[in-house]
């Protein structure tokens, strides 16, 4: 053959082979921006065959790891990084894929690299210290006893919730291609509800009578405490037509549904907050109903998803709150569920195992606990999420893909042990010796005291799903006493819990902090009635000594003015505190008006309202102790 014929060949086929990886290319990008994830798949495995395109490689790898098969998009990562260094969020998720395949030594530079392109990267932050936390991971593994449960007739299964004596849960059947799901060709998702049969068998799944149920997914849902009343995630469509943003996404949306006379799930209202810019979902309810938690992208977040909070407080649910950087993070949080005065949730972030892990918070100073990682073998290297304990919290439900899909899981714990930790100092000391602490339980009304040593410290065993108070008493000392419970702690654990006494000597005062007064008011504030209750559980723990509760003013106004309205102040005060039940022979209420000014604020001293704040103050001073009281 002519030599200048082959090379046009050569050069026709090389052409041909590249018009066909484009056409390729360009239906993978079309299917992966659709979310056809399957249909993405093969596209771009064909382009890369062809051409071994690295644009091919690190979209092969997106989708499947949007797929969840790990191991396969770890071949693909591996081959686009080795051909062009990955970095930013496709760095991130390829090292995600590495924790999650079970290679933390391998994951930990692909999260530095992510660092050092952007140090305030949090995720990243996270990610790399949980390469270095493995082994606490499976600390506690023997904790737990994890088995799948067998649905038939579900091709997956997840966020089971208990319903009726059985289960409510999100499910998926094989379907013809025409009505399948383009994301993994399996049915839509529908809720479904399942009962036991016996011998750890599960009744057939039957799809939630009522309304609920339509021709796209329905996810996520959550019944109230009576029954009566449905929330659940659904995609946003009419009628039969999928609705999507200018960017082509279809966002999820909350709804209601209430159970008719017929047990049929009807009369269903969307939730007021969501919108077709972005997605609202995954509810949770508190016990009694009248804070919801969801899971949103909404403006003002973190990034990713966050977990969000609304209250009805009887004129309907009130404008979304975001539960902050505690909970929060930029990578994703999602499948919130209450368990007792805990809030289980799903993140990408905080101290992670790989993919999804299952974290444990609770109301803490007006905020959230540091999220706390389950560990395993509750949490995985893959997705574990929605944890929902029955009422012995000690065994229940959970979700994961640890299997290849989608699974319900049942969990039985084995009993944890607690134990809390403390120590006793004072404003000037930081250990004190000789201190008694007593621990009371408060179910049985049982107490166990220890005698503090040199180092002021105290160890007490404690049982689980308990309520304890602590009392730390010493004789030249106020006596305080704190709350601890380990309600709602499913892991062993050591509690650590500091105490610190004030001095209680004759004549020694100190300024209560928030009790403040509206300029010429003598009103308790709310925050002011907080710091006060406080003040009542003092005197209450103090039974050998009396107190004084003075109330000052700042300068303005007259001298004998102010001093009325500081003695007013200090008789609103000191009632306040004897309707909460503290002994009314022991407090006694004076007012100074403005004798002990605080600062240089006096009478023709410009200053400014929160210099004249500070001596509108209230101060609390021990005036007697009963010896003999004291002495034993």
């Amino acid at each position: 053959m002519d030599h200048t014929v082959r090379h046009s060949l050569l050069l026709g086929g090389a052409a041909l082979l590249t018009s066909c990886a484009n056409l390729h290319l360009h239906k993978g990008d079309r299917a992966f921006d659709l979310m056809q994830y399957e249909r993405a798949v093969t596209h771009y495995d064909r382009a890369m065959r062809s051409t071994g395109d690295h644009h091919a490689q690190v979209m092969l790898a997106e989708a499947l790891y949007r797929q969840n098969d790990l191991h396969r998009a770890r071949e693909f990562y591996a081959l686009a990084d080795a051909s062009h260094r990955l970095s930013g969020d496709t760095a991130l998720r390829y090292g995600q894929v590495l924790l999650s395949t079970g290679d933390p030594d391998a994951a930990a530079p692909l999260f530095l690299r992510v660092l050092e392109e952007t140090p305030e990267d949090r995720r990243a932050q996270d990610l790399l210290a949980s390469t270095r936390d493995v082994a606490l991971f499976h600390a506690d593994s023997d904790r737990y006893l994890v088995e799948r449960l067998t649905l038939p007739g579900l091709t997956t299964a997840f966020s089971a919730r208990p319903y009726g004596d059985g289960l409510l849960l999100v499910g998926e059947r094989p379907a013809p291609a025409a009505k399948a799901d383009p994301w993994d060709g399996l049915s839509f998702m529908d809720l479904y509800t399942v009962r036991p049969t016996g011998a750890a068998g599960w009744s057939t799944p039957l799809p939630l009578p009522g309304k609920v149920n339509g021709p796209y997914h329905e996810g996520p849902a959550v019944v109230s405490a009576d029954g009566r009343t449905l929330y659940f995630t659904r995609s946003d469509y009419l009628e039969r037509r999928l609705l999507k943003d200018a960017a082509n996404t279809s966002h999820l949306m909350l709804f209601r549904a209430t159970l008719d006379s017929t047990g049929r799930w009807t009369d269903l209202i969307d939730f007021p907050y969501n919108s077709p810019d972005w997605s609202t979902g995954h509810p949770a309810l508190s016990a009694d109903g009248r804070t919801l938690y969801f899971v949103s992208d909404r403006p003002g977040g973190l990034g990713g998803s966050d977990i969000w909070m609304s209250e009805d407080k009887g004129a309907g649910w009130t404008a979304p709150v975001n539960l902050g950087p505690t909970v929060n993070t930029p990578g994703n949080e999602l499948f919130p569920v209450v368990n007792g005065r805990s809030l289980y949730f799903s993140s990408t972030a905080h101290r992670n195992m790989g993919g999804l892990d299952i974290f444990e918070t609770h109301p803490e100073n007006n905020g959230w606990s540091t999220p706390r990682n389950m560990n395993a073998p509750l949490n995985t290297p893959f997705d574990d999420f929605g944890l929902v304990l029955d009422s012995t919290e000690q065994r229940g439900h959970l979700s994961s893909n640890r299997d290849g899909s989608d699974q319900v899981y049942t969990f039985q714990a084995q009993e944890p042990t607690f134990l809390v930790d403390g120590d006793v100092g004072s404003d000037t000391e930081p250990f004190l010796p000789h201190v008694e602490v007593t621990i009371t339980d408060l179910a049985l009304n049982e107490d166990r005291t220890v005698t503090t040593g040199p180092d002021g410290a105290f160890t007490f065993a404690l049982k689980p799903n308990t309520d304890y108070r602590i009392r730390a008493m010493h004789a030249d000392h106020l006596t305080r006493t704190v709350q601890l419970s380990t309600k709602g702690l499913l892991r062993s654990d050591t509690l650590q819990q500091h105490i610190r006494l004030q001095g209680a000597q004759v004549g020694q005062s100190f300024v209560l902090n928030n009790i403040y007064y509206d300029y010429d008011k003598w009103d308790i504030r709310l925050d002011a009635a907080k710091e006060l209750d406080h003040v009542v559980q003092l005197i209450n723990d103090n039974p050998h000594l009396s107190f004084e509760l003075s109330a000052h003013t700042d300068a303005r106004g007259s001298q004998p003015y102010n001093l009325v309205l500081s003695d007013a102040r200090a008789n609103s005060a000191v009632n306040y505190l004897i309707r909460q039940g503290a002994d009314p022979a022991r407090i006694q209420a004076m007012g100074y008006g403005e004798e002990r000014l605080v600062n240089g604020c006096r009478d023709g001293v410009p200053c400014d309202e929160e210099a004249h704040q500070a001596n509108r103050r209230t101060e609390f001073k021990v005036v007697r102790v009963e010896q003999a009281a004291a002495d034993r």
